[in-house]
């Protein structure tokens, strides 16, 4: 496994699969600073036509990021880097949205067409 950089191991690691297809990593795993699993995310592996749906999306984990900073927002943790995280995310969601709009006017969105 591929350790990822998450910019602290305070508290977590996140390790990637070694084995990527298609140029990408689908597994990923969390553990805690003793080494302890977390949690495992497995990623859509192979276009959804071609495959079935087998994992999250990236929409999908992004959507729920936006959705816990939100929650924080409106609690007495909300703070500033919380809404300029939460406006980034938005425009990562926006543009992968936008690039599947346009797969999809191409008649290519679920496939490996490129």
């Amino acid at each position: 496994m591929r350790k990822i950089d998450i910019g602290t191991d305070k508290y977590t690691s996140v390790f990637a699969s070694d084995h990527p297809q298609h140029n990408a990593n689908h597994t990923y795993m969390v553990f805690d600073r003793l080494g302890a699993a977390i949690q495992t995310v497995k990623f859509q592996k192979g276009a959804i036509l071609e495959h079935g749906i087998n994992g999250v999306m990236n929409e999908d984990l992004i959507a729920m990021v936006i959705d816990r900073l939100e929650s924080f927002q409106d609690s007495p943790f909300k703070c500033r880097e919380n809404a300029l995280a939460i406006t980034k995310l938005e425009e990562a969601l926006h543009w992968l949205r936008h690039r599947t709009t346009k797969r999809e006017k191409r008649g290519v969105e679920g496939t490996h067409v490129i």
